[in-house]
C-alpha cells in the first residue's frame, strides 16, 4: 500500500506525463467555476463580448468598411482571437505554479506539467470560443463565411504561433517572477496592455507609413495577425510582416525562459510565496 509506483520504461513515463498534463489541464480549465460546463461557457462568453464590443465600436466610428475588402467579422476574428490567445498564454504561464507551490509537494508533479497544462487550457478555450462564434455567425448571418477564408489551415497556424509566442514571453516573465515579483507583475501588465494597440489588431499593417512600422514590428503579435489576414483574405498581401521572425524570436525567448526557470527552480525557497 505504501509502495511508490514508478514508470519502468520511456513509454510508461511518457504516458504517465501525458495523463498528468491532461488532469492538470482539466483542473486549470475548471478554476473559474466548480462546474466544468459553466467554466468553459464563461470563457467563451468573455471572448464573444470582446468581439461584439469591437464590432459595435468600429460600426459607430464608421471605419467598418475601411479595413479590408471582405467579411468584416473575419477581420475582427483574425485580430481579436490571436490577441486574446497570445495574452492569455502569457498570463497562463506567468500564473502557473512555481517550485515552491504546495502542488509541487506531490511527487509526480513538476513545473513543466504546470506550465504545459496552463498553456493547453488557454488554447482549448480560445479554439472552442472561435469555432463557436464562427458557427453562430455562419448559421445566423453569413452561411458562406468559411468559404471566404482563403487558407484556413495557415490561419490556424498563425493562431498556434501566437499561442506559442505568448508562452515563450510568459516563460521569461516566469523566470523573473521569484526574483523581482513587483517589477515582473508591472512589466507583464504593461506588455499585455500595450498589445491592445501594438498588436495591430485594429488596423491593417499595409496602411501604416514606413516611419510607423518600426513602432510595431518588434511585437510578435503584430506579425502573426498581419500574416493571418494575408492567409484569410484573397486581396491582401502582407508587406510589413513575416512569421519566421516570430518563430525565431519565440524559440530564443523560450530557451532563455527555460534556462532561467531551471536556475530559479534550483534556488527555490518557501518564503517566495510570501512576497507575491
Amino acid at each position: 500500500m505504501f509502495q511508490k509506483s514508478a514508470p519502468t520504461n520511456r513509454m510508461d513515463s511518457a504516458v504517465n506525463i501525458a495523463e498528468l498534463i491532461f488532469h492538470n489541464t482539466v483542473r486549470a480549465i475548471r478554476k473559474t467555476h466548480g462546474n466544468a460546463f459553466m467554466s468553459i461557457a464563461m470563457s467563451v462568453f468573455q471572448s464573444l463580448m470582446f468581439v461584439l464590443f469591437f464590432f459595435v465600436m468600429f460600426t459607430i466610428m464608421g471605419v467598418k468598411g475601411l479595413a479590408l475588402r471582405g467579411d468584416f467579422v473575419i477581420f475582427l476574428l483574425t485580430g481579436i482571437f490571436l490577441f486574446m490567445t497570445h495574452n492569455k498564454a502569457v498570463g497562463a504561464v506567468l500564473g502557473s505554479e512555481g517550485p515552491s507551490s504546495p502542488m509541487m509537494q506531490h511527487a509526480p508533479m513538476n513545473t513543466f506539467i504546470s506550465i504545459v497544462s496552463g498553456m493547453l487550457s488557454t488554447l482549448y478555450i480560445q479554439v472552442l470560443a472561435m469555432f463557436f462564434i464562427l458557427f453562430v455567425y455562419d448559421v445566423a448571418m453569413n452561411p458562406y463565411v468559411l468559404q471566404e477564408i482563403v487558407d484556413p489551415p495557415k490561419v490556424m497556424g498563425m493562431l498556434l504561433l501566437s499561442w506559442f509566442s505568448g508562452g515563450a514571453v510568459g516563460m521569461v516573465f516566469l523566470a523573473m517572477k521569484p526574483w523581482f515579483p513587483g517589477f515582473t507583475s508591472t512589466v507583464s501588465t504593461l506588455y499585455k496592455r500595450a498589445n491592445m494597440i501594438a498588436s495591430g489588431k485594429m488596423f491593417v499593417a499595409n496602411s501604416l507609413p514606413s516611419f510607423m512600422v518600426s513602432l510595431f514590428d518588434w511585437n510578435p503579435l503584430f506579425h502573426t495577425i498581419d500574416q493571418a489576414r494575408g492567409f484569410a483574405f484573397v486581396n491582401y498581401v502582407p508587406r510589413n510582416s513575416n512569421w519566421e521572425y516570430v518563430m525565431y524570436l519565440s524559440l530564443t525567448l523560450l530557451m532563455i525562459g527555460l534556462m532561467g526557470e531551471f536556475y530559479t527552480r534550483k534556488h527555490a525557497s518557501a518564503s517566495w510565496s510570501a512576497r507575491r
